[in-house]
């Protein structure tokens, strides 16, 4: 899993230690990962499709962990 590696996502217990702004920004520029790896498939330059499924799964923990600190994502 060394193309997951070249995402730098944060492992479930150092995400549940982050504040509140570190978790918004996060959320941030991984959507923006996301939107970037969306746009490479449409244009069929990205050959690794299973990081899109990967880093979904990635914004969902992060939504869940903000929801449970109670924090709004605008």
């Amino acid at each position: 899993m060394k193309e997951t590696k070249e995402l730098k996502l944060k492992e479930m217990n150092k995400i549940a230690e982050l504040s509140s702004e570190e978790i918004v920004s996060e959320i941030k520029s991984s959507e923006k990962k996301m939107f970037e790896l969306h746009m490479k498939l449409q244009v069929n330059e990205l050959k690794q499709t299973h990081l899109l499924k990967v880093l979904r799964k990635y914004i969902a923990r992060l939504n869940t962990v903000a929801t449970s600190k109670w924090i709004t994502i605008c």
